[in-house]
């Protein structure tokens, strides 16, 4: 059907049943609709939770958005809550813990935040448990061991610290259990022996310790997905026909192909013959085809997506199939000639209709690594390609490769899962592309190469000799450069050429800010990774000690609510700092910007906000190993990520406080006029400019219309 949903349907006082899935209804569900005491756009109408003998509510698939309604909770009869591949946000309401019936809850692929909450314990009649690519932080709760009749546990894709296995003694029922990419790093408890499961995914994490021998015996009966681990080396019973998956799971190094039987269960891959590919070609899941003058190879092993809705596909032939995978799918290029190349990946969604059917509204969303460096997070290629059947090639120009190329393509719980039809949702590729940027043969004897790059070294040697004689070598510049240079900074360093062609040049339009240091760019990578970049302006007072001062601190500190540091540039008097880029710019701009800046940040978000920043200080003040006082702390200097997660800049202006000091500097320090709230508590004296700010900041965050009360 389409259309919208008809008002009328309100008039049906004995309904008892209303099933809207699989169809393309369009707008906002009717307000009428909660006379029904039943309720694919918008919010989740609260009213649904007056319909107090709902048993099922199945809203997965749809396009629905902020949180869960918290009155949700008084429906003490609901049996099934499918809330997956959605737009929701915020957490789990508390009185969620009334719903002792439920038997089925899934909110997979949304952005539902917080952690799992303690209180699912009380859902002692749980089946089936669905917590797959969502926002929400580990660890698993310990109360889970209560859910004895669960049959079906899908937790993955945690954010947070690392954590370990969950309690599982009592769950004998189990038979698919999904704990994959939730860094768990623990051994195999032995009480996983009593589950009697079908299907175990533990894949991605970095689980240590010896596999367990009963695991390995069930080789051929139990599928097992144990890959990307740290296991020591331990004899397998060989990767191919085994239900047992042991691709990279062990932390030896060592590895040739002289034992087929348990090649795959090493990392690394050595090429068994001298380098000397120098590039490669696959038509993923189709035959041997030719475009552009190269000869693709056929890859068609398993997994093969076709055509199947007739689309009219334009391009080269390989967009008409694919090779596609429920989870993860790795491609290795083995001996390739060490040196830079070009990675084209080409990409075409043919599994997804383009009418106006419930076929069309699938949304496939997974990352891409090349390298082990994810180059492409959350990628949905009918979004890119701007429809289905659309060929789309994202390019990535300047790869190093030693020996071994790996691309990796991998599902995070995110999208729809049952278009258009259920198990349809992991990652898919029509072709890879891979050709040098390097000069593949000169076609001159060697002597002759030689003696041509010995010629050259002599030229160089000379020129360089005349310019130190002038007095060129060893300016200011130069000595400043050195200087810094032989501190050795722990972080990753780039060369001024690739900043300048990432921001082009520093050109105006990508400028996103102005610090205590100097201008903020945007800047875009080779590899397509977006990037902040910090330039130390000539004007500013703050000069090389600050500008080491902040690379020293920020490289020592990793916590999920302070800014990343990526690297800097240290570069003749260029000195640049390189940061992640943080889509939703300050929490100064999203609440006092512009009517087009301004973000609608509701209650639940502010509130995360505030506990995000909160952690991110007290982090600096306690938790790392470096005590350390922001003293600049302020609305401009919290930024928001993509998700609204909220991440603490600049600290450039920091004070050490170390432990045998017993007064903490109240100096000011950073924006004039200005004093940050951690140092201003007890202070005598603050100007009007620095209460302002302060009082700013706070109304800010609880955003009181009368701030006298405040």
């Amino acid at each position: 059907m389409t259309g919208i949903l008809p008002p009328e349907f309100a008039y049906l006082t004995h309904l008892q049943e209303l099933d809207l899935t699989r169809n393309y209804l369009s707008g906002s569900i009717p307000s009428s609709y909660g006379q029904l005491r039943v309720t694919i756009f918008g919010p989740i109408p609260k009213e649904l939770g007056d319909i107090f003998t709902l048993e099922e509510l199945v809203l997965e698939n749809n396009l629905l958005e902020g949180p869960l309604p918290p009155n949700l909770g008084s429906l003490n009869r609901l049996k099934k809550m499918f809330l997956s591949a959605n737009n929701l946000n915020g957490t789990i309401p508390e009185n969620f813990s009334n719903l002792k019936n439920m038997t089925d809850f899934r909110i997979d692929g949304t952005s539902i935040s917080g952690t799992i909450p303690d209180f699912i314990g009380n859902w002692t009649k749980m089946d089936r448990l669905d917590i797959q690519g969502t926002s929400m932080e580990g660890p698993i709760p310990s109360t889970i061991y209560q859910l004895k009749n669960m049959t079906e546990l899908r937790i993955s894709d945690l954010r947070g610290e690392q954590m370990q296995f969950p309690n599982l003694q009592g769950l004998t029922n189990m038979e698919r259990l999904d704990l994959s990419n939730n860094m768990l790093n623990d051994t195999i408890p032995d009480t996983f022996e009593q589950l009697n499961f079908d299907n175990m995914l533990l894949g991605n994490n970095t689980l240590s310790g010896a596999i367990p021998s009963w695991m390995l015996s069930m080789s051929g009966r139990k599928n097992i997905d144990l890959s990307y681990n740290n296991f020591t080396h331990t004899s397998t019973p060989g990767c191919q026909p085994s239900t047992i998956n042991l691709a990279a799971s062990n932390s030896d190094t060592m590895n040739t192909f002289k034992n087929t039987d348990a090649w795959c269960s090493m990392k690394p891959l050595i090429c068994p013959t001298e380098a000397k590919y120098t590039s490669l070609f696959i038509n993923c899941g189709g035959g041997r085809t030719t475009f552009e003058g190269n000869d693709y190879e056929e890859d068609m092993i398993s997994y093969i997506a076709t055509n199947t809705f007739s689309l009219d596909v334009s391009g080269p032939d390989f967009y008409n199939t694919a090779r596609l995978a429920p989870n993860s799918l790795k491609y290795y290029g083995l001996c390739l000639r060490g040196g830079s190349y070009r990675v084209r990946l080409h990409f075409a969604e043919i599994m997804f209709s383009n009418d106006s059917t419930y076929s069309s509204l699938g949304r496939r969303i997974f990352d891409v690594a090349i390298q082990g460096r994810v180059v492409l997070k959350d990628f949905n290629i009918m979004e890119k390609a701007n429809g289905v059947g659309k060929g789309h090639t994202e390019v990535f120009d300047d790869i190093t490769v030693s020996s071994t190329l790996e691309i990796h393509m991998y599902w995070t719980g995110k999208g729809t899962n049952a278009i258009p039809e259920r198990g349809v949702y992991g990652p898919l590729i029509s072709a890879i592309t891979v050709t040098p940027n390097f000069n593949t043969g000169s076609g001159l004897p060697v002597g002759a190469v030689i003696g041509i790059v010995l010629g050259s070294i002599v030229v160089v040697l000379i020129v360089l000799f005349a310019l130190w004689k002038k007095g060129i070598f060893g300016g200011k510049n130069n000595e400043e450069e050195l200087e810094l240079r032989a501190l050795d900074l722990q972080t990753g360093h780039f060369r001024l050429r690739q900043i300048k062609a990432a921001t082009n040049n520093f050109d105006p339009a990508n400028k996103i800010g102005e610090g205590g240091f100097g201008p903020v760019y945007k800047g875009v990578l080779a590899d397509g990774a977006v990037i902040a970049v910090k330039q130390l302006s000539s004007k500013s007072k703050q000069g090389n000690r600050e500008f080491v001062n902040e690379i020293g601190m920020i490289s020592a500190l990793q916590h999920p609510n302070l800014v990343k540091l990526y690297g800097c540039c240290i570069e003749g008097n260029q000195l640049l700092v390189i940061y992640e880029y943080m889509e939703n710019n300050c929490l100064a701009r999203a609440l006092f910007g512009r009517d087009d800046q301004r973000l609608n940040l509701d209650w639940a978000t502010r509130k995360r906000i505030c506990s995000g920043i909160a952690k991110g200080l007290a982090y600096l003040h306690e938790e790392s190993r470096l005590k350390i006082v922001h003293r600049d702390i302020k609305c401009t200097n919290v930024l928001l990520d993509k998700d609204l997660n909220a991440k603490i800049s600049d600290f450039g202006l920091a004070k050490l406080d170390e432990e045998e000091n017993t007064h903490i500097s109240t100096r000011i320090a950073g924006t004039v006029g200005y004093m940050a709230p951690e140092l201003s508590v007890g202070k005598a004296t603050q100007t009007t400019g620095q209460k302002r700010n302060l009082f700013t900041f706070l109304t800010g965050l609880t955003s009181y219309k009368n701030r006298e009360i405040c």
